[in-house]
């Protein structure tokens, strides 16, 4: 399901893609020619991934000097794909491939390599936090590491709040509170600044929808008896929240939020300073915070504290060809990667939060960082795993996102855009 990943939101919602890196090869591991000892290591990412990501390598190949890493970078999750499925069809594949929440296509057309048999040894997962672990396993194998965590949050605008004199939000708060609080809010914030946007009419809300059933403990799919426990009632609350949120002025209107997509920080109604709050993947925040020079925090969405309805997400992967001739190099360069203090250092919060405790000591990259594990330090004891994704998700964002503007627009009552709903998972279980 969209709300899972990742974001896309990025959406994280769960894929991210980043944009404006062209494809190239970085560093001194480029001029390497064909050495045995060189890794090829391919991901997407932007400039200052590529910066970060040769980094990283350039310390990996002081303290290994008998190898050499040659990346190989692609701007976006589609070229990078695109170039490594021509790659692996003609026999030469890279040694490590980053994935995304796709991983599991590849395992079934038999691309990665099982880890298991160098957990313990030459990739310490004792130090890895168990939900990255088996967010990487599959079928019983362990085929891709977790390169970080993610989280939905709510971002605020803080330096808009203290201008107003309005009171800053608790990380952590009830439905009740969280009302009561944006209430506080409306009365403070300048005139057409409304205190929050509305996240409902996002084309990824199926994020807060996600969160909404999660609380509500009736998920949206359950694999084993392939049934959903969502019902007509359960979808009706959720646009009801939001048409509260509406009619009392809470939220941006219909007509304002729609021309807010959230889909970066040039289509944000917090950047464009119309909302103090907003949603994000957490490691979306030093993307906005670079697009304003307010400053941004992180607060949980309401009710994670005695539900546990947030869940982390992986954020990509590290797999390894099943193909590579330097299996054992490559597999030691993700230790490298996902354990090593160094490491963790120069490549920040840029694929997730780190699931390694020992990564994790490093301490922060930057404040972006700090704010992050400041947060997920809290929201982590209010998550538990997430839930099994519904089928063909990809058709449920899509729809969601219309009948809730259906809703939001007068166009449907809640109670027929709630069966609305019902109705389309339902038939996407069928489907």
């Amino acid at each position: 399901m969209k709300f899972f990943a990742k974001v896309t939101v990025f959406a994280v919602a769960g894929l991210l893609v980043f944009s404006g890196c062209a494809k190239k090869e970085t560093g001194s591991a480029a001029q390497s020619g064909g050495a045995g000892n060189t890794l090829r290591w391919a991901y997407w990412g932007s400039e200052s991934r590529v910066k970060r990501s040769q980094e990283a390598i350039d310390i990996y190949q002081r303290i290994n000097p008998g190898v050499l890493v040659n990346p190989e970078v692609s701007g976006g999750t589609g070229d990078h794909f695109t170039k490594v499925d021509t790659q692996i069809a003609g026999g030469n594949g890279p040694d490590i491939i980053q994935m995304g929440g796709n991983i599991n296509d590849y395992v079934k057309r038999g691309v990665l390599l099982p880890l298991n048999q160098y957990a313990g040894n030459l990739l310490d997962t004792s130090v890895i936090d168990a939900a990255a672990i088996e967010s990487g396993t599959i079928n019983g194998q362990l085929y891709g590491v977790s390169t970080g965590v993610t989280m939905p949050a709510l971002v605020y605008n803080k330096s808009l709040l203290e201008r107003s004199g309005a009171p800053l939000p608790a990380t952590a708060m009830t439905y009740d509170e969280f009302r009561a609080y944006l209430v506080s809010l409306k009365g403070k914030l300048p005139s057409g600044v409304y205190p929050m946007q509305d996240i409902g009419a996002l084309s990824s809300n199926s994020t807060p929808f996600g969160y909404w059933l999660r609380y509500n403990g009736t998920p949206i799919y359950i694999e084993e008896s392939n049934t959903t426990a969502v019902t007509a009632e359960a979808a009706k609350k959720y646009l009801d929240l939001f048409k509260d949120y509406r009619d009392n002025g809470l939220v941006l209107p219909a007509d304002l939020a729609a021309g807010y997509a959230e889909s970066n920080a040039d289509s944000s109604a917090l950047i464009a300073g119309k909302a103090a709050i907003s949603y994000c993947w957490t490691n979306q925040l030093a993307g906005l915070q670079a697009a304003t020079t307010d400053e941004l925090d992180l607060i949980e969405f309401p009710g994670a504290a005695s539900t546990l309805a947030l869940w982390p997400a992986p954020s990509q992967f590290y797999t390894v060809n099943k193909d590579s001739k330097n299996i054992e190099d490559a597999v030691k360069f993700i230790n490298f990667l996902v354990n090593n203090p160094e490491a963790a250092k120069v490549l920040g919060n840029d694929r997730g939060a780190s699931a390694s405790s020992s990564a994790r000591a490093a301490g922060a990259s930057d404040i972006n960082d700090q704010k992050v594990l400041d947060f997920l330090s809290v929201a982590g004891l209010h998550a538990s795993k997430e839930t099994a994704h519904l089928p063909n998700d990809t058709e449920l964002n899509s729809t969601l996102y219309l009948i809730y503007q259906q809703v939001a627009f007068g166009q449907l009552t809640t109670e027929k855009g709630g069966q609305e709903i019902y109705e389309m998972i339902q038939r996407l279980i069928r489907k």
